[in-house]
């Protein structure tokens, strides 16, 4: 990217956010700290009113705004495939206002743009499948989401998987994630005094109440972290043939896969799996055909449930 271009995008950057860290721009464009107060100070000479605080970031002076930016193929094209991504995995208020923007995002483009997008629209899809998101009575996404922007305390009709029961939630929401099929929502449960994963294909009714969050809460990003630091991790290396592994499908990506490497017509493969147990009782169903190279305990809970089988 040349300079005109980088100084340009820079721009683009600060009217995204409200304040933007220099060290942000640097790892964006791959550059120094000092390259980025040079652009800033070039933005500030044409006449863009940048204001910085040490410390904090750059902002631009409210109500400065740029003309339509115009947008790449590229990221015409990029649009499009997040566009097809949001019909088949959000809910519907949130695909209703994706639509609304891609309207808007499609009013600014040059004519040979539109005409792009209009090729490719039938050369991209999300095919129907059992692990996509079922469609929920209640809109989810855009609850939570107004829940947290306002810092507001939302009371659920909640499904507990474990207990099979329904229970009646008050919860302050601190974000959502999509994972394993699922969107999930972390919030602290009044009920549990704690930090609790919802899935949202699981609540039945949201109600805002008129109380406001009672603490500060981490982002998602840090709880997510902490959460992984905390809960204890296998790594599983086993053997198997190159013939066997398609019939594995995405059920490897749910059991923690993360690696593989060709020995001698086999595959050797590694996963991190937070299960021993289920991890163990997956691997049943091929383990004629498989080899555990590693962890002992994993093979000897393989083998306890074997002996089971057998013996009853």
């Amino acid at each position: 990217m040349n300079r005109i271009d980088r100084i340009t995008a820079t721009l683009i950057q600060l009217q995204s956010r409200r304040v933007v860290k220099a060290q942000d721009i640097a790892e964006r464009f791959n550059i120094s700290l000092r390259t980025v107060y040079r652009d800033v100070r070039t933005l500030e000479e044409a006449g863009i009113p940048v204001v910085g605080e040490a410390g904090v970031g750059y902002s631009i002076m409210d109500g400065y705004r740029l003309p339509p930016v115009q947008f790449t193929k590229e990221e015409a094209a990029a649009f499009l495939t997040a566009e097809k991504l949001v019909e088949k995995l959000t809910d519907a208020p949130t695909r209703e206002s994706y639509a609304s923007a891609m309207f808007k995002i499609r009013s600014v483009l040059r004519t040979t743009e539109k005409e792009y997008l209009e090729n490719m629209d039938g050369h991209i899809e999300v095919v129907e499948n059992q692990y996509l998101p079922k469609e929920n009575s209640v809109s989810p996404i855009r609850d939570i989401l107004q829940s947290i922007s306002e810092k507001k305390v939302i009371c659920i009709d909640y499904f507990a998987n474990h207990t099979q029961q329904k229970t009646k939630r008050n919860i302050e929401p601190v974000g959502i994630f999509y994972s394993g099929s699922y969107w999930h929502l972390i919030a602290f449960c009044h009920m549990r005094n704690d930090y609790r994963d919802f899935r949202t294909d699981r609540i039945s009714k949201i109600v805002f109440t008129t109380e406001s969050y009672k603490k500060e809460h981490p982002s998602l990003k840090t709880y997510l972290k902490q959460i992984s630091k905390e809960k204890e991790l296998h790594t599983v290396v086993m053997k198997v043939p190159k013939n066997i592994v398609k019939y594995f499908g995405d059920q490897k990506f749910y059991n923690g896969f993360i690696s593989e490497k060709e020995i001698k017509g086999h595959l050797e493969m590694t996963f991190l799996t937070g299960s021993i147990e289920g991890f163990a009782r997956w691997y049943m169903m091929f383990g004629d055909r498989a080899e555990i190279l590693s962890p002992d305990n994993l093979k000897k809970r393989v083998k306890e449930i074997a002996k089971f089988i057998f013996s009853s």
